[in-house]
């Protein structure tokens, strides 16, 4: 991509932005597992399912590029273990950026894991887990990217769990020249969600169903090499971070939800841990 075609796609995107609470026939494309994704209820709800087949998954049919992005889900009930649903941000190709959700299924009565990534054109191995303070499968709850040019912000019901800093000035790759497309699959991965692969998925259970509704893109939409967003004045994450209540948020989830941060695996990383992290306060 050009230097010139980013410097006017983002000096679009600090003045305006496409804003769509739509409707998931206009907003997606189901993309794999046949009959095991569904729109149902006039588009304002979206299902996907897995069985010992095949699971299934969708993708949006607009790319972004920053942004927030705010949906609703309703995890697999019961007995989910070695089922994994992600949903997430990526461009394409092998050297793709990406921001991720992955809800680690569990064997009934313990907690969902919450797993996050941040790829950098293809680089991964930035992954962060929590444990939810809610059963993410009796109702809908809402989790939230918020995408611009200084940070990424992971949120569940407007709370924030994670927060990914431009640390380009200190030479850690940050993802803002991809458009993305919202991506949401749910499938098997025995091997290694649940306990490590200790859990097996117990297929009696099937079929395993994700809900999905209320999806709302306040965000840069980009076609054909540029930014063409619409005016909106709710288009406060173009700058947005931190307020101290949000910081305080952020502290009590780590504090007391987070299960693994990789910036703390000082046995992954003998010769040091990775530059953000010895920059990052969280």
């Amino acid at each position: 991509m050009a230097p010139n075609l980013i410097l006017i796609s983002l000096f679009l995107c600090s003045f305006m932005a496409a804003s769509s609470a739509g409707n998931f026939y206009q907003d997606f494309d189901l993309i794999w597992g046949d009959h095991r994704a569904k729109i149902l209820s006039g588009g304002s709800l979206l299902t996907l399912s897995l069985d010992q087949a095949s699971g299934s998954g969708f993708q949006s049919k607009r790319q972004y590029l920053f942004g927030r992005i705010d949906m609703q889900l309703k995890l697999v009930a019961g007995n989910s273990a070695g089922t994994v649903t992600a949903y997430y941000l990526s461009s394409e190709g092998p050297n793709r950026d990406e921001i991720d959700f992955e809800f680690l299924g569990n064997l009934s009565g313990d907690p969902y894991i919450v797993h996050t990534n941040v790829y950098t054109q293809g680089k991964a191995d930035r992954e962060q887990q929590f444990y939810l303070w809610f059963d993410p499968t009796k109702d809908f709850h809402t989790y939230s990217f918020l995408w611009n040019p200084q940070r990424i912000i992971f949120l569940v019901d407007n709370i924030p769990i994670r927060v990914f800093d431009n640390g380009e000035s200190y030479g850690v790759p940050f993802p803002k020249r991809q458009p993305m497309k919202l991506y949401s699959s749910l499938w098997n991965a025995d091997q290694w969600a649940t306990k490590g692969g200790l859990v097996k998925t117990d297929w009696s259970k099937a079929p395993f169903t994700a809900f999905y509704r209320n999806f709302k893109a306040n965000a840069c939409v980009w076609s054909k090499g540029s930014s063409s967003c619409a005016n909106n004045k709710n288009n406060a994450w173009q700058t947005q971070g931190l307020d101290a209540n949000s910081r305080r948020r952020l502290r009590w989830v780590q504090k007391y939800f987070m299960i693994y941060n990789y910036c703390s695996d000082l046995k992954r990383f003998p010769e040091g841990r990775p530059r953000e992290c010895r920059r990052s306060r969280f």
